[in-house]
């Protein structure tokens, strides 16, 4: 079996690689490193059934001499300081970029997979959210760039399947944590733990009593394994329905981390959500997955992963890339 991996570089994408490598698949890795970097890829490199493609799925669309049996897109900036500063790159990606990964699934008779998310939700009015609610998304709103871009992912990957019969898969991803996020990423989780390493005041915006539901990594990735193997065309949440809020969320990793430093409060950002939790009933019926990794493991293992990485920083010579 061989699958192709748009944004193979990344967070998600270096993890999904690894383990499908594992699993016995050849993996080729499309990546523009925009927001992945090799360095999520190094240990894959010399393994001879790995392909790293360096291309904008967006602007240079997909070429692809080889037989495939899978097309997985999760090429896109997913933090919002990313699609913020890429907006957009990140519409450009979730619609272009959709377009082209499609066309490819469909000229190599290949299964197709859109990594979509929970932001599809928006500002959601009933939680845990199941893949029957349509959301509340503002269009206009400085999220939207990444809200609707995956949208629209989400519905021409649904025309494509309609219209033209391509066997498609959706996983809509909540917030899932794990080694390889960037110290950079803007999100909450290396937002706190690299504040926390390193002496700085922890940001909570708004007052912290936002939920988020975090989820392991290789959690995300058996679901994701589990759907491209099922024959659902519809969406599917993966995520862990842990809900916990923001504030507290901070005070478990200040505990972890045995720092001293305090919680500082700021304005929250505009059309940031209240609640999100998933509910992951239709991924338990139909594809016997729900989350193994608890919390305080699974932050264990991201918080060395962190102390690692500003190992490498404060090693590194002046000048040299941020891990």
């Amino acid at each position: 079996m061989r699958a192709l991996v748009t944004g193979g570089a990344g967070f998600l994408g270096s993890h999904l690689c690894e383990h499908l490598l594992s699993c016995g698949w050849k993996v080729v890795c499309v990546d523009n490193e925009a927001t992945g970097t090799r360095r999520n890829i190094h240990h894959l490199i010399n393994n001879g059934d790995f392909e790293f493609l360096r291309a904008d799925v967006s602007s240079d669309g997909l070429k692809y001499n080889g037989s495939l049996d899978y097309v997985l897109h999760l090429a896109s900036p997913a933090s919002p300081p990313d699609y913020l500063r890429l907006p957009i790159e990140t519409l450009r990606v979730g619609s272009y970029g959709t377009y082209n990964a499609l066309q490819v699934a469909e000229e190599k008779k290949a299964k197709f997979l859109l990594a979509s998310t929970s932001e599809c939700y928006g500002d959601p009015e009933i939680s845990p959210q199941p893949e029957t609610y349509w959301g509340r998304v503002n269009p206009v709103g400085p999220r939207s760039v990444y809200d609707e871009a995956k949208r629209f992912a989400e519905a021409l990957t649904m025309a494509f399947h309609r219209a033209r019969g391509l066997d498609t898969r959706i996983v809509r991803i909540f917030n899932t944590y794990g080694p390889r996020m960037r110290l950079n990423d803007g999100r909450a989780l290396p937002n706190f733990v690299y504040q926390a390493l390193t002496g700085k005041p922890m940001t909570v915006y708004g007052d912290g009593s936002q939920t988020r539901s975090f989820c392991y990594v290789s959690d995300l990735i058996e679901g994701i394994h589990r759907l491209m193997q099922s024959d659902e065309h519809n969406p599917v949440n993966i995520g862990n329905p842990q809900e916990v809020t923001i504030l507290e969320f901070a005070q478990r990793i200040k505990e972890l981390t045995g720092s001293q430093v305090p919680i500082v409060f700021e304005p929250l950002p505009q059309d940031d959500p209240k609640q999100r939790c998933p509910d992951i009933g239709k991924a338990r019926q139909l594809l016997n997955w729900e989350p193994k990794v608890p919390l305080h493991a699974g932050l264990e293992r991201t918080l060395q992963y962190f102390r690692e990485q500003l190992g490498i920083l404060a090693s590194a010579a002046p000048g040299r890339d941020r891990p």
